[in-house]
């Protein structure tokens, strides 16, 4: 079998995190994607990076 064929990426998405949302977080999350066009993948990698900025 060959290996998986696709367009290649400088940032591949190697890791997968399972996390567990209440109703009113997975509400909040589909109005983030559908006021921004994003994915629910990209909105969580945004908030995370937006944390990460008032962290550091």
């Amino acid at each position: 079998m060959s290996p998986k064929i696709g367009r290649p990426t400088k940032d591949p998405k190697t890791h997968e995190t399972r996390i567990r949302m209440s109703d009113e977080d997975i509400r909040l999350l589909q109005i983030c994607c559908e006021k921004t066009g994003l994915s629910k993948a990209d909105v969580i990698r945004r908030g995370i990076r937006e944390v990460y900025e008032k962290i550091k």
